[in-house]
């Protein structure tokens, strides 16, 4: 059977490093990163490995520095997880199957996560399946550049498993508004950088083009009031990068004689945008054949 190394990133994470490293004990090999935390998360992990190094914290690179334990690692596989997720038993059993046969015709793995946040499993929008490539051969996988929470280059074929890994993500709004203002700040310099031009209508335009996305177009709302605040919180996200590039080039002015004109516009387009696709769902939802042509006609007319 291949050899198994988890490589496991940390940072201040004593409230649920332990669940993690339990869940991958069957590992022949656990390698713990830390981030110099400051609370018991080393003398906690120190119960389950040897294999501990520290890293600077450095918030813009937060997948980058995982390349450090892969490197690390003398398993014939990695896998990659963050302290605050859990391999799942039936995870577990998957792995070690795809660990006895050894399948030399894919390198990488993909997986779903269950996203657990304010205590409610997300099961619509960006959250689920939200597949996360995280399995892979040694040597074969690593993060690009300035990376943050996207894939690893994978050099190889890549399939899906079945079996979900648990995350039991954000547990509180302030803690999602702190890990917001690091995403946002690396996101708007990406932008910044790669000269992309924004226009003062984005300001209105992206936060409800997010929003339409996670809570229409994803079935958002079907995780009820969870889906319209974490929705709301993916336009927010959206405005905050706007205002962070807008930053960036220096609170560069607007002087049109129209701004008023062009924000009244684009209030209005927003208003028939958002009328248009709470028809639609209502027209997917309804069973009633009267009330279905009612909505196709109020849709049709509302997109032209």
């Amino acid at each position: 059977m291949m050899k198994l190394s988890v490589c496991i990133t940390t940072f201040n994470s004593e409230d649920f490093i332990e669940d993690c490293l339990k869940s991958v004990k069957f590992a022949d090999e656990i390698i713990v990163v830390d981030h110099e935390s400051s609370d018991r998360t080393v003398a906690i992990a120190k119960k389950y490995t040897r294999q501990i190094f520290s890293q600077k914290n450095d918030p813009d690179k937060i997948d980058l520095q995982k390349n450090y334990g892969f490197r690390k690692a003398s398993g014939d596989w990695i896998l990659s997880i963050d302290a605050d997720e859990r391999v799942t038993p039936e995870l577990e059993s998957e792995i070690k199957s795809l660990l006895a046969i050894d399948d030399k015709s894919t390198v990488g793995y993909r997986m779903p996560r269950k996203n657990i946040i304010f205590g409610k499993w997300i099961e619509h929008s960006l959250w689920w399946p939200d597949l996360q490539l995280r399995l892979f051969r040694k040597g074969k996988g690593e993060y690009g550049i300035n990376n943050v929470h996207k894939d690893l280059n994978l050099d190889g074929t890549c399939s899906q498993l079945q079996s979900p890994l648990l995350h039991e993500n954000y547990q509180s709004i302030s803690q999602y508004l702190q890990k917001m203002d690091v995403y946002t700040r690396i996101e708007a310099k990406a932008i910044y950088s790669a000269n992309k031009k924004l226009s003062p209508g984005d300001a209105i335009r992206l936060p409800l083009q997010d929003f339409l996305k996670t809570f229409f177009l994803q079935n958002g709302y079907k995780d009820g009031l969870h889906g319209l605040v974490l929705s709301s919180l993916q336009a927010f996200y959206a405005f905050l990068v706007f205002t962070k590039v807008w930053e960036l080039q220096g609170f560069k002015q607007e002087n049109s004689e129209d701004f008023l004109q062009m924000v009244h516009n684009e209030w209005i387009r927003a208003q028939k945008e958002v009328s248009y696709w709470f028809v639609t769902s209502f027209l997917q939802k309804t069973t009633n054949p009267i009330r279905k042509v009612k909505l196709s006609i109020q849709r049709k007319i509302q997109g032209s």
